[in-house]
C-alpha cells in the first residue's frame, strides 16, 4: 500500500521560510516521478514543482522559481520542497504526488500522478 505524507506546513510572515517533506512508503522512489501541488481557497489544484525520477526538475513558471526548490533522498523515502522568501499568494494546501514515468506523461498536470498525499497546509501572512 503506498502512503505520501507530508510535513512541515504552518503559518509563516512574508518573507519566511519552510521546508515541507514528503515521507514515501510502499513504493522505490528512485523509479517515480514527483511533484508538490497546491491549492488555494476556490482554486484549482496547480503544480508548483516536479522532480522526474532521473533527478531533472521543473517549476511552475516564474511564480516560484529562483523562490523554492524541489528535491529528493532515495535513500531516505523523502521528497522536498524548500520554499524561501514566501508570500501571501504562497498560500494554500501543498500535496505531495508520486507517479511512475510511463511513456506520453507529463509532469504538469495531476493526471500524471498515481498517488497522494493528504496535504498540509502553509499560511502566509503579510
Amino acid at each position: 500500500q503506498v502512503q505520501l505524507v507530508e510535513s512541515g506546513g504552518g503559518l509563516v510572515q512574508a518573507g519566511d521560510s519552510l521546508r515541507l517533506s514528503c515521507g514515501t512508503s510502499g513504493l522505490t522512489l528512485s523509479y517515480q516521478n514527483m511533484a508538490w501541488f497546491r491549492q488555494a481557497p476556490g482554486k484549482e489544484r496547480e503544480l508548483v514543482a516536479a522532480i522526474r525520477y532521473t533527478g531533472s526538475t521543473t517549476y511552475n513558471g516564474d511564480s516560484v522559481k529562483g523562490r523554492f526548490t524541489i528535491s529528493r533522498d532515495n535513500a531516505k523515502n523523502t521528497v522536498y520542497l524548500q520554499m524561501n522568501s514566501l508570500k501571501p499568494e504562497d498560500t494554500g494546501v501543498y500535496y505531495c504526488a508520486s507517479g511512475f514515468p510511463t511513456y506520453g506523461r507529463s509532469l504538469s498536470r495531476p493526471s500524471d500522478y498515481d498517488h497522494w498525499g493528504q496535504g498540509t497546509q502553509v499560511t502566509v501572512s503579510s
